[in-house]
């Protein structure tokens, strides 16, 4: 798949998710095969962009790969400057984010809020595109209702103002991530616009892949919260659509070996206090199938230190392996 004057390696994409895909899960998933992994979405207000937060989540220069870098808001002029801003500290592919259904964010009139405005949704469109040199895209929900899917309308609106690739999650706002995906809407998408489509929503497993690329005739897959504990699905899945076989689930050593490079980055990513305890929340997506009950996540969640996280990790690995 292509967007813009990037090739990439292949048509399986990691999702952007806020406070999930950091640089260091990113980098993760594109070593374990993902062709592009979309950072976290970032605020078009000027005003949050020299937070810590904020400041952490805009270093792009240093990112191996093809750098992709959501940007979301509701003004025009601010969403321009915001993509020129990310583009001179290293972006190579700015995303427009009008997915997001959370509620803090649509109260702003930002995320899956805009589609229910598609003379915005132009506006904002053009001011992106007319402000930088590199690629745009977009990501978006089939429509704000279930009785007002407008997918199709917005992604003529995108096609027509020089959006790069459309990526579209098979709901729509209201319902969140309630039920199931439904993919007839990305099918009609695909097939009302020339300009490549990616496949969003429910895609946990290299056969759901599969199959949604082949009832969409969408150009990618996307791949969201089926990734969080599970970076090697992305494996997984390029194998499977290039080969038709299944690899092997990872042993339980090459687990503990991925899960403990990605505590410490987050270690390194955001210091000695506010490291561990963003740890936890992807220890508990890791070991969800192992620690069943839980328990081992109540004790490794009241651990404070990054050493001592390490150390408990190492123990429990060994003990899951010796049972």
């Amino acid at each position: 798949m292509r967007i813009g004057p990037y090739q990439l390696p292949n048509n399986v994409i990691c999702a952007p998710m806020a406070g999930v895909t950091d640089v260091a899960f990113r980098q993760l998933c594109r070593r374990f095969g993902a062709g592009l992994a979309v950072s976290e979405m970032l605020s078009s207000n000027p005003l949050v962009w020299q937070s810590e937060k904020s400041q952490k989540r805009m270093t792009h220069q240093t990112e191996s790969g093809i750098r992709s870098v959501q940007i979301a808001g509701a003004d025009p002029a601010q969403m321009a400057e915001a993509a020129q801003y990310n583009v001179e500290l290293g972006a190579d592919i700015i995303d427009i984010n009008m997915g997001c259904p959370a509620k803090k964010v649509n109260k702003k009139l930002a995320g899956s809020a805009l589609l229910q405005f598609p003379q915005l949704v132009e506006q904002i469109i053009q001011a992106v595109v007319q402000a930088v040199s590199v690629p745009v895209t977009l990501k978006i929900r089939t429509g704000w209702h279930p009785d007002h899917k407008n997918g199709v309308e917005i992604a003529r609106i995108a096609e027509a103002n020089g959006i790069q690739a459309l990526a579209v999650h098979g709901r729509t706002r209201a319902c969140m991530y309630k039920g199931n995906a439904e993919y007839d809407t990305i099918r009609a998408i695909k097939q009302a616009v020339t300009l490549p489509v990616i496949a969003n929503g429910d895609v946990t497993s290299p056969q759901k892949a599969k199959m949604v690329l082949d009832y969409t005739g969408a150009d990618a897959i996307m791949i969201g919260r089926a990734a969080q504990g599970r970076p090697w699905i992305f494996r997984e899945v390029v194998h499977f659509l290039a080969t038709g076989q299944e690899l092997a689930p990872p042993e339980l050593s090459e687990v503990e070996s991925i899960l403990q490079e990605h505590v410490q980055g987050l270690h390194q990513l955001y210091g000695q206090h506010l490291g561990p305890r963003i740890a936890r929340k992807h220890v508990g997506w890791y070991l969800a199938e192992h620690d069943a009950a839980g328990a081992f996540r109540r004790e490794f969640n009241a651990i404070e230190l990054p050493e001592q996280q390490l150390e408990a990790l190492t123990m429990y690995f060994h003990q899951l392996a010796a049972t």
